[in-house]
């Protein structure tokens, strides 16, 4: 049985997997935003010219699925590295800005 994934086990791995093969120089805030945006780029490209209905339906084809999933797990590798590396804990950071929301925008 595998152990539940948590953000700082991912977090470990993704640093462990980057000092291996000695990429902590590029891991640099300025490199690692350029590259989220790439990756996000690349999600939004699947997604360019669907039409709203087929982007509600991307899930069903096989191979588009693999290629979104792939793209997701891209951007939020990316993230979590530059979370790492600026000391910014991504689940504090959300629940803090959901509460921002809240009272920002709220319930009618």
């Amino acid at each position: 049985m595998t152990e539940p994934l948590d953000v700082a086990k991912l977090q470990r791995r993704l640093a462990e997997f980057a000092a291996t093969r000695n990429w902590q120089p590029y891991h640099t805030p300025k490199n690692l935003v350029a590259a989220l945006s790439v990756e996000a780029s690349e999600l939004v490209e699947i997604f360019q010219w669907l039409t709203p209905d087929e982007s509600v339906r991307v899930m069903d084809d096989p191979d588009t699925a693999h290629r979104v999933t792939d793209e997701v797990a891209d951007v939020l590798a990316y993230l979590l590295q530059l979370c790492e590396v600026l000391g910014i804990d991504p689940l504090a950071a959300l629940d803090a800005k959901i509460d921002r929301n809240e009272r920002r925008f709220p319930a009618p």
